[in-house]
């Protein structure tokens, strides 16, 4: 017992008991410490420890508050970042359905245009930059009556009428279509004025990765001038006259018997992402008599 009393953790827990009693007592209204002498002596040793609690305190309600608005900040910037990403959200579908509405003007536009074309609109499949200067893939096929025999082919425009290419393969339910900057594509143009001269539009492995296109077949005394504009010329009767092809940026002529130059298409692969394909309308057997000169047969 006397090894008890003697020992240094009961005499700590002894002090820490008759101190703790002390500051109770000398917080209670009326209490004798408020009057007797051992008054003034207590509150000199209670006084700091309870200010170093009352500090402690005020800090642990501080570091509660913090943490606590700091949760709501964060949820508070979290409803807000999903709002904006809603708001975001919607203003892409808002442009997107006034770009599909400018396209879908287009599209009357052209069909007033190409009267005697029917006229099917069609997405990009193809994804990949290799392919658009090898093919473009687009969503129509046989199933939407679209089908290509042979010996014939459909010409494809972009939603603003400029030539993109022509279409060679159909399968059930897309297209392939050979585009204007494929070294085997070649159609017949002019410059887009009155009497313009004719020339000849191919696609060039030297040029293609530079959305470049060449032109031959240019006569020395009639050459076109940088920045023509060039559109097709109708010759052939596969591609209808006056569809836009895109404008001439340089002219070499150092060869008078082999001048050509280079042609910038309007279309670019990188922002394509409809099309349409123009396929012609059947001829009736009036117009196919009127076109082979004879007279319309009697009913």
């Amino acid at each position: 017992m006397r090894k008890i009393l003697t020992s240094r953790w009961f005499v700590i827990v002894v002090v820490v008991i008759v101190v703790a009693t002390i500051i109770l007592l000398g917080s209670l209204p009326g209490s004798p410490l408020h009057f007797s002498k051992l008054s003034s002596g207590v509150s000199k040793l209670v006084t700091p420890i309870q200010s170093v609690i009352k500090s402690a305190a005020d800090s642990f309600d501080d570091y509660h508050s913090a943490v606590f608005d700091g949760i709501a900040i964060r949820e508070e910037n979290r409803q807000l970042r999903d709002e904006i990403a809603s708001l975001q959200y919607r203003l892409r579908q808002n442009e997107e359905a006034a770009i599909r509405y400018e396209e879908l003007k287009n599209a009357f536009h052209i069909k007033d245009t190409f009267s005697n074309y029917d006229v099917y609109g069609a997405s990009v499949l193809s994804s990949s930059s290799d392919e658009w200067f090898s093919s473009i893939r687009v969503d129509m096929g046989t199933e939407n009556g679209l089908e290509v025999a042979q010996g014939l082919s459909y010409v494809v425009v972009d939603v603003d009428m400029n030539l993109v290419g022509r279409v060679i393969e159909t399968r059930e339910t897309e297209s392939t279509i050979l585009p204007l900057l494929h070294e085997g594509f070649s159609v017949s143009c002019k410059v887009n004025e009155v009497n313009g001269a004719s020339f000849v539009v191919t696609g060039d492995t030297s040029l293609k990765s530079l959305h470049r296109c060449r032109v031959t077949g240019i006569d020395m005394n009639n050459m076109p001038k940088v920045g023509a504009e060039i559109v097709t010329s109708g010759e052939g009767g596969l591609f209808p006259e006056g569809i836009p092809i895109g404008v001439i940026v340089s002219v070499d002529d150092s060869n008078p018997l082999n001048i050509t130059a280079v042609l910038e298409p309007y279309y670019h692969h990188d922002n394509l992402q409809d099309v349409f394909i123009l396929a012609p309308l059947p001829k009736t057997d009036t117009e196919e008599v009127t076109a082979a000169g004879g007279e319309t047969p009697e009913a």
